[in-house]
Formats: C-alpha cells, structure tokens, sequence
C-alpha cells in the first residue's frame, strides 16, 4: 500500500535507552525547557491522542496517526490535527493504552536533542535520525544501547492499560 505524504511530516529519530539523565537535567531540572506529556494509544489503530501541559499552563491536544515508511519506527509519516474540548472528550473515551512521561529538550554543543523520562523512570532520548543510522551521539549521553528497532521502545510498547 502506498502512502500519501500530502499533509505529513517525516520523522526520522534515532533512540537510546539511557542510563542517566543528561548532566544538564539532572542537576537544574527546573531550568530545562519540559513539558508534561499524556499519550493515548487508540487500540486496534495507528492513531495516538496526545496532550502537552507546558511550564505555563498551556495545554495543547491533538490525534496523531504515524504510518511506517519501512521495517522499523526508525522513519515515520506523522499527522496530526489539533483538538479542541469537545473533541477531546469525545476521542479520549475510546478504549487504549496510556503513558505519561516528561519531555526535556537538551542543547548542547550545537544538538538538540529529545529526552523522555517515562512515569516508570525509563529514560529515552531521540535524535535526528537524518543522517541514517550513523547518527553521531554525544559522548555526554549516558547510553545503555540503541532502541530504534526495538518495538518495546517505541511509545506504544511503553504504553499500559489505561485504567
């Protein structure tokens, strides 16, 4: 089947189970740019509802569908609409899988990069995959491995019953 990239964006990450949080998180956590994230994986689909709580209060709410481009979540189509209350409520009830983690932004010599800390303290950090799989990761980050084509590392093999 092909799929239409019309009103997609590409995503190309790289992830790294790691061990640690970045020297600059944990010693001024308060100081980093974070925002709280509360994802829904829809059962039996490929969509996903997300909603961000910013350091201002802000909350932002959107259904997202991510198609594959190849074997692995290594590269990914990603669309998104934006929701307002009513269709929150509405989509939120349908049945899925839960996960919460805070997101922190890193920038460090010149590379920003995604870090996750998961509510059971799992830590995952994404990179720019754009360069293909020789993606340079900075020796600061304290890595345990590469997860890219692990599936238990993706957000919904991390997701939980919602309960």
């Amino acid at each position: 089947m092909s799929v239409s990239l019309k009103y997609a964006v590409v995503e190309r990450e790289r992830r790294y189970l790691l061990a640690s949080l970045p020297e600059e998180l944990a010693e001024t956590p308060e100081t980093a740019e974070a925002v709280e994230i509360v994802d829904r994986y829809v059962d039996g689909t490929r969509l996903r509802l997300r909603e961000v709580r910013a350091a201002d209060g802000t909350v932002t709410r959107k259904l997202t569908q991510k198609v594959r481009l190849g074997d692995d979540a290594a590269e990914v189509a990603c669309t998104n609409l934006y929701l307002n209350d009513a269709e929150w409520s509405l989509l939120s009830a349908l049945p899925g899988r839960g996960l919460s983690k805070t997101r922190y932004k890193v920038r460090r010599d010149g590379v920003v990069i995604v870090v996750d800390v998961h509510a059971d303290g799992t830590t995952v950090a994404e990179i720019d995959g754009s360069d293909g799989p020789a993606v340079t990761v900075p020796a600061w980050l304290d890595v345990v491995r590469d997860v890219t084509a692990d599936e238990s590392f993706t957000g919904a093999g991390l997701a939980q019953p919602a309960g």
